[in-house]
């Protein structure tokens, strides 16, 4: 049977398999800021404070988590451009509940990362603006998804980007008032793109900006199978954006049904050390190129979730990180974090 875009997109989370697999958290009292969660309550799929906090709450030390756009609770009225504010509002109230103490002690959405219409360009400011105030000083930027392709099995039937709009002038317009603001831009993009993607930074470069999901490597649709053919070429592409200096990138992500490998299938979860394998190659180059120093881990939670539990997604990137200095540890999984978004966390 031929599936749906939105069929394709997101696993489904199933609590009764992911409970098939438990292990034990691996060196427990290393700090860790997640860079990348999303909290949202859409029909069939819940997934608010209690739920993040179910995860975190995994034997894992985190700190602190960073929220970033999903389309919760934009305003039903008003300017469409100003409705996105919305999110932020509703992000914020969650951060304070975080903030009482009454919810343990890691600091849930010390960050938020809302939307803006980038293609806006300068006009985005008072956007921006209004993002900041609700924020509660903890806005910290914005993300508008480009991810596009040729291929409809491989988008996502929510985002609808034009071709090429990271070349746009008036969307690079919108992406340098981000910079003017000392604000940041998450840049999420499929890897036939990321060539895109070093031109816009090297255009802007006084924005910083980090790449999601290691830059989103496909492998359905028109690029299944292809895995070892694509690897080499998106390495290359790796390289070249970490040419940029004011480019960052989220190591994580591998979890969504377009990244092609099926953990969602099996009878059981992965282990942590079947994800370390398979994910080796894309975080290890990441780090070569860029450097622990502009590497973060990230959850992706909970769209990753349909693949594999939150505390074996850390013991994954522990794993990984085996060989690493103890300094490179801490800007790996906490650090860089801390510093991009600016958190001001005393780790």
């Amino acid at each position: 049977m031929t599936q749906t875009s939105a069929q394709i997109h997101y696993i489904p989370n199933r609590p009764d398999w992911l409970a098939k697999r438990t292990e034990a958290a691996l060196e427990p009292g290393l700090k860790i800021v997640d860079p990348h969660h999303h909290l949202w309550d859409r029909p069939g799929w819940r997934y608010l404070l209690d739920d993040l906090l179910a995860d975190t709450r995994s034997g894992h030390n985190l700190v602190a988590t960073v929220f970033v756009q999903c389309r919760a609770m934009h305003r039903a009225g008003g300017p469409p451009e100003l409705r996105p504010v919305g999110e932020t509002e509703f992000v914020n109230g969650i951060a304070a509940m975080s903030a009482s103490g009454g919810y343990g002690a890691t600091q849930v959405c010390a960050g938020i990362v809302g939307h803006a219409d980038m293609l806006l360009g300068d006009r985005v400011r008072p956007v921006l603006e209004a993002h900041v105030a609700a924020g509660g000083g903890r806005f910290r930027g914005i993300r508008h998804i480009t991810a596009w392709d040729p291929d409809p099995l491989v988008m996502n039937p929510a985002y609808q980007p034009p071709k090429g709009v990271l070349a746009d002038p008036t969307f690079r317009a919108g992406i340098k008032t981000l910079g003017d603001m000392g604000l940041t831009f998450d840049a999420w993009l499929y890897h036939p793109q990321i060539d895109e993607l070093t031109a816009m930074a090297h255009a802007v470069p006084g924005t910083r900006i980090v790449l999601d999901h290691c830059g989103g490597p496909l492998a359905i649709g028109a690029y299944e199978g292809k895995r070892d053919e694509i690897f080499p070429h998106w390495a290359r592409a790796i390289r070249d954006l970490a040419t940029a200096p004011n480019v960052f990138v989220k190591l994580g992500g591998l979890g969504m049904r377009i990244n092609g490998y099926h953990f969602e299938d099996a009878p059981e979860p992965p282990s942590s050390e079947t994800l370390a394998s398979a994910w080796k190659p894309y975080f290890e180059t990441c780090i070569e190129a860029f450097g622990a120093s502009r590497c973060m881990f990230e959850s992706n939670f909970p769209v990753d979730k349909g693949s594999y539990s939150y505390g074996i997604f850390w013991n994954a990137c522990k794993r990984i990180a085996r060989a690493a200095s103890p300094a490179e540890k801490r800007e790996l999984f906490a650090g860089t974090a801390n510093r991009f978004y600016t958190l001001g966390l005393d780790l």
